[in-house]
């Protein structure tokens, strides 16, 4: 187990905390003398990797879906009246 400054350990807290968190515990000195252990609370789970394709065959999209409502849409803007529900 590593020993490290309070000074160095107040500069790379950050770090040092992912690393503690990570499994790689360390001892702050000050002055030499060791004076706290910092560890992880719990083991640290990797994280578990997101599938893109989880609900792959559940559904189709239509080969028109970027043109469906297209003249309700343009009716909208223009302010036709004859599409208007």
């Amino acid at each position: 187990m590593r020993t490290i400054n309070i000074h160095k350990a107040k500069t790379h807290l950050s770090r040092l905390v992912e690393e503690a968190a990570m499994g790689e515990a360390f001892i702050i000195a000050k002055a030499g003398r060791p004076i706290a252990k910092v560890t992880a609370l719990d083991p640290v789970e990797p994280l578990k990797a997101r599938r893109f394709d989880f609900l792959k065959g559940e559904f189709q999209v239509p080969d028109d879906f970027d043109r469906l409502y297209e003249h309700e849409i343009v009716a909208l803007f223009e302010g036709d009246d004859d599409s208007a529900p």
